[in-house]
């Protein structure tokens, strides 16, 4: 039997209806599927984000550390030359109460010489041996360290015997810091110390010693000889400057 053209369009909605109807579960789950998706790209580049950042925040710590290291080696460097240029601070004060001292002392031995009664016991001229050392002071009073330092081992070599050696040494190892030849320095500090330790120069050359040892990277030396002037000349002016350096009271 044919079925009323009507009837047919009714039959036909009924059937488009139940189709939505049977694929509205499927059409929600591919709706779930994209907005899950969607989520794990953004989460994903969320991510991707935050480990850019860690890793910028990390990379900044290092760089920070590194810089932070570079400091403190280069406050390390500054602590020396500080300690370096008081001394020299406190060599200059010196100088020139020291000049006043050794200029009685060769007036005194110069009278003394003239006394003398043979030239034979005065195997060395007392006027030269005077003259060369007091040009090498005046060298060393005006600045010229590098000269006064060459004219004060040219005087201990020309004078062996000379009453003037243990300053002769500690003048030169004066000159020759402040050139910043810590080395050469030492070595005539040195001597003073061991060749004369009873030498009033004794104390002082030590403590030139300790800031030459500091010059050259020498720490632990430079403490040693610092305790040393305060054990063996604790009365010394010198004394109450190493206890200072060490920072003792």
């Amino acid at each position: 039997m044919a079925v009323p053209r009507a009837d047919h369009r009714r039959l036909l909605a009924a059937a488009a209806v139940l189709g939505l109807l049977a694929g509205g579960p499927a059409a929600a789950g591919m709706f779930d599927d994209e907005e899950a998706r969607k989520e794990i790209v953004r989460m994903r580049d969320s991510y991707g984000q935050r480990l850019d950042q860690l890793e910028i925040t990390a990379k900044g710590q290092f760089e920070l550390a590194n810089e932070l290291q570079a400091l403190k080696e280069e406050l390390a460097k500054l602590r020396g030359q500080v300690e370096v240029l008081g001394y020299q601070i406190e060599s200059a004060e010196k100088r020139q109460k020291d000049f006043y001292v050794d200029l009685d002392n060769r007036l005194r031995r110069i009278e003394n010489a003239a006394q003398a009664p043979s030239a034979a016991a005065q195997p060395i001229d007392p006027v030269a041996e005077a003259r060369d050392y007091e040009g090498a002071l005046g060298l060393l009073k005006s600045g010229k360290n590098r000269e006064a330092g060459a004219a004060f081992e040219a005087f201990i070599g020309a004078y062996p015997g000379s009453s003037f050696l243990p300053s002769a040494h500690f003048w030169a190892g004066n000159a020759w810091f402040q050139e910043r030849e810590a080395a050469r320095a030492s070595d005539l500090y040195r001597k003073v110390a061991e060749q004369w330790p009873d030498d009033p120069r004794a104390p002082d050359a030590l403590l030139g010693l300790a800031s030459s040892q500091q010059a050259m990277g020498d720490t632990k030396g430079a403490r040693e000889t610092l305790d040393r002037i305060t054990k063996t000349y604790p009365d010394s002016s010198a004394a109450q400057m190493a206890k200072q350096r060490m920072g003792k009271n």
